[in-house]
């Protein structure tokens, strides 16, 4: 008669276990990346409609009236005109109350409930950790997930 065992404890040798250090890096260069990756401008913000497009807001009949009258801009088109960055709005924050709370001084005091521990693939509540990276999950399905796609591909 064999055992059974567990499939991922197999290679147990090969693994790394990372220290409490060594995950607190990793999960820094891992939001840096994020914070590199997600900080750029709007891709479609020089995008220009055609003309000849028709525009859903408009109804038949005023396109009828909107020949005699005179063409007026819309407030859409001076937002999408005169759009501003994150950082833009930050120096202008900055400029109009240095003194008072902005969005770069503003803090608030650290919670007194403990942290919550949050699944690293779905979200959910995690009560079981990965071992050789700390990673939360919820279930063998997200265990499988995280092994497969996230479990120290991105070590420090």
């Amino acid at each position: 008669m064999t055992t059974r065992e567990s499939g991922r404890l197999k290679d147990g040798s090969q693994r790394r276990i990372l220290d409490e250090a060594a995950r607190r890096r990793r999960a820094r260069k891992a939001l840096e990346a994020l914070e590199q990756d997600n900080f750029h401008d709007d891709p479609h913000a020089n995008l220009v409609m055609s003309k000849k497009a028709p525009k859903f807001e408009e109804s038949l009949d005023s396109n009828k009236n909107k020949d005699r009258k005179r063409r007026t801009r819309s407030s859409e088109y001076f937002k999408q005109r005169f759009r501003k960055n994150f950082p833009i709005l930050l120096e202008e924050e900055q400029a109009l109350c240095p003194d008072g709370p902005n969005y770069l001084t503003v803090q608030a005091p650290p919670s007194k409930l403990p942290e919550r521990q949050l699944c690293a693939v779905c979200g959910f509540p995690a009560p079981y950790t990965c071992i050789p990276c700390g990673a939360r999950y919820c279930s063998i399905k997200c265990l499988g997930t995280h092994q497969d796609t996230r479990c120290l591909k991105w070590t420090a």
